[in-house]
C-alpha cells in the first residue's frame, strides 16, 4: 500500500475506526466481531479498509490463512491503545470533577455566628466537605467592612455579614434574622431588677457601644444609651459586660451561654431589643466558579 503523506489530525471518525480495528483485534476475526459491533462482516471490512487507507498502511492480513496483525498493524494498535486510554481518562478525571470538587473556597464571616441555633453555615460547609476532599476551606473572622472589602478586591469567594447598608458592586442573599438584647453582668447593680428598666435610667448606667455599622433601629437604641466604652466587635462587648462595669446589647445567640450559667441577664428583653439581617454576599459580575456555586446551593439545602 503506498505511503501517504504524514497524519495532519485525528477526527471523531478516526477514533471510531480505532477503536473498531481494537475490537477485531480482540475477537480475532472480522466474523467474529460481528455480534460485538453489531454491523455486518462486510462493513467491518470497509471500514478497516477506510482506516487503512487513511493511515497510509496496512494493518492485517485477511484471506483463506485467517486473520493477522502485520508489523505496522501491532505499532497501531498499541498506539491506538494509548489514545484512547487516554481520552476514557481524560472523561473520567471530567466526570470526577463534576463530583469531587478541587480548589481554595474562600469565606469571610463576622464574629460570633457560630452560636447561632440555625447553623446554616456550618451545614453548609460540612455538605461543601463531603463533596470532595480537594476543597481547601479558608475562613477570615472579620469586621462586615473588612469582609466587603476583600469580596470587592477579590480575596475572599464570599461573605456573612449583617445586611446594614448595601454595597453596589456586591449581591446579597438573606440568612437569617438576629435578634440582640440588653445585657448586664451578675456584678451589675442592675441583675437584681433586670424586668423593668427604664430609658432615664439607662441615661445614666455606663455603656459599651460598637465602633462598626449599625442599622438605624440599632442607632436608635444606643442612642438611649449613655456610651462610656467602645469595641470593634460583639467579643469586646462581652468582654466589658463580664466586667460588671458596663450593659450593652449582644445577639440573644452568642449571650446564652454566659445566661445559662447566671453570669448575664437581658434588661428588659420584651423591650429592649433589636433584630438584623445576616446575609451572605458575593461581588457582582464575578467568574463563574464550580465551588462557590455548591456551597451557595448548599446554604439554600440547609434551612
Amino acid at each position: 500500500m503506498p505511503k501517504k503523506n504524514p497524519l495532519s489530525q485525528v477526527s471523531d471518525f478516526d477514533l471510531r475506526l480505532l477503536r473498531l480495528f481494537k475490537t477485531v483485534v480482540e475477537c480475532g476475526s472480522f466474523s467474529a466481531a460481528e455480534s460485538i459491533l453489531g454491523i455486518t462482516r462486510s462493513a467491518i471490512s470497509l471500514h478497516m479498509s477506510d482506516l487503512e487507507k487513511r493511515l497510509g498502511m496496512r494493518l492485517c492480513q485477511r484471506g483463506r490463512a485467517g486473520f493477522a496483525l502485520t508489523d505496522e498493524g501491532r505499532e497501531i494498535l498499541r498506539a491506538s491503545e494509548t489514545v484512547l486510554a487516554a481520552i476514557e481518562g481524560f472523561r473520567s478525571e471530567v466526570n470526577e470533577m463534576h463530583q469531587q470538587l478541587r480548589g481554595d473556597l474562600n469565606i469571610g464571616i463576622v464574629n460570633n455566628l457560630v452560636t447561632q441555633p440555625r447553623m446554616l453555615i456550618t451545614r453548609a460547609l460540612k455538605a461543601i466537605r463531603a463533596k470532595g476532599s480537594g476543597v481547601k476551606i479558608n475562613i477570615c473572622m472579620s469586621t462586615p467592612s473588612e469582609i466587603e472589602l476583600r469580596l470587592l478586591d477579590g480575596r475572599l469567594h464570599i461573605g456573612a455579614l449583617p445586611l446594614i447598608t448595601p454595597l453596589s458592586g456586591l449581591d446579597y442573599s438573606l440568612l437569617y434574622e438576629e435578634r440582640s438584647s440588653l445585657y448586664c453582668s451578675r456584678e451589675h447593680p442592675l441583675f437584681g431588677h433586670s424586668s423593668e428598666v427604664g430609658n432615664d435610667e439607662l441615661r445614666k448606667t455606663d455603656a459599651v457601644v460598637p465602633s462598626y455599622r449599625m442599622t438605624a433601629e440599632a442607632i436608635g437604641w444606643h442612642q438611649l444609651l449613655n456610651c462610656a466604652a467602645t469595641a470593634t466587635d460583639r467579643e469586646g462587648i462581652a468582654f466589658l459586660i463580664l466586667t460588671g462595669s458596663y450593659i450593652g446589647f449582644l445577639p440573644d445567640h452568642y449571650a446564652a451561654t454566659w445566661v445559662e450559667k447566671g453570669l448575664m441577664v437581658a434588661l428588659s428583653p420584651d423591650r429592649l431589643f433589636f433584630d438584623i439581617k445576616l446575609a451572605v454576599a458575593t461581588r457582582k459580575g464575578r467568574r463563574q466558579n464550580q465551588i462557590l456555586d455548591s456551597f451557595l446551593e448548599s446554604l439554600q439545602n440547609a434551612d
